[in-house]
């Protein structure tokens, strides 16, 4: 199955365009999880029984994998293998290096490790892209074009003006013939910008950060995300997993992935009129 099929289907089964970030931080963690010798992989597992019915994606962010060491990477590896096959998991590396080291990468979190889509840095040009979904039909990339973070305009430039770093990724980009789906990371932190984005990338999936503790617009995500094809990824972390640090973590977070998921549906059912 195409990325982009398995990414509508979970979209109509669970009615939601809401993707949930695994970020599991030893700041935000709860102090009896962290009393566990492995506390990483009990709290993912937690958190996907609590919301595999009310989501589209989980992006687990590798950095907060890596802080871990070791035993971190083992605990990713297990949660990618936890997650029921019909939801897509897009690992959030942002790798960005010359052909035959994107080639291992791929290699290791395409074919070992099963993942559906990763982000990808764009900044060394097509050779970051091709060697991982040139042949891979089932497979995607999310090449940052917009990040949400504040500094993103220092070299990402002016995409309201369609000019500069951004607005030339998602143009040349187009051009790049591959098997598996270009997709595009936005931030929803710079709304006017989604719409040039869209208007660049007609048909392309976006995944939409920033719409949580970075305080994006969820409107504009709703509105201009959706490609021809299916609905945007709108992901968030911080504000759903750690809704609560007690013991009523899991259905917290599930009671907050409730809510997001809800008004994102009800500003689809307004646009729809």
């Amino acid at each position: 199955m195409r990325y982009l099929e398995k990414l509508k289907a979970v979209q109509e089964r669970n009615q939601s365009w809401l993707c949930v970030g695994l970020d599991p931080d030893p700041v935000h963690l709860r102090v009896d999880v962290l009393k566990w010798d492995e506390p990483i992989l009990p709290f993912n597992k937690a958190i996907i029984d609590a919301t595999a019915d009310l989501v589209c994606a989980y992006k687990p962010n590798l950095g907060f994998y890596l802080q871990w060491g070791a035993a971190g990477v083992i605990a990713l590896e297990r949660t990618i293998a936890y997650i029921p096959d019909y939801i897509p998991v897009i690992l959030d590396c942002k790798t960005g290096d010359i052909g035959h080291t994107q080639a291992a990468w791929a290699a290791g979190l395409f074919d070992e490790w099963g993942v559906d889509a990763i982000t990808v840095n764009p900044y060394v040009g097509s050779e970051g892209v091709l060697p991982m979904i040139a042949d891979r039909l089932d497979k995607a990339v999310y090449i940052l074009a917009r990040t949400s973070n504040p500094s993103a305009t220092q070299f990402q430039g002016n995409l309201r003006g369609r000019e500069g770093l951004s607005a030339e990724v998602l143009r040349q980009s187009q051009t790049w013939t591959t098997a598996g789906h270009k997709g595009y990371v936005v931030g929803a932190t710079y709304p006017e910008e989604l719409q040039i984005a869209r208007e660049l990338a007609p048909e392309a999936n976006f995944l939409i950060p920033g719409i949580g503790a970075q305080g994006g617009s969820l409107e504009t995500a709703v509105y201009f995300g959706p490609d021809r094809t299916a609905g945007p990824v709108i992901s968030s972390s911080r504000g759903i997993i750690y809704a609560s640090t007690s013991t009523d973590f899991a259905e917290a977070t599930r009671n907050a992935a409730q809510t997001v998921r809800d008004q994102i549906n009800a500003i689809r059912k307004e646009i729809a009129g």
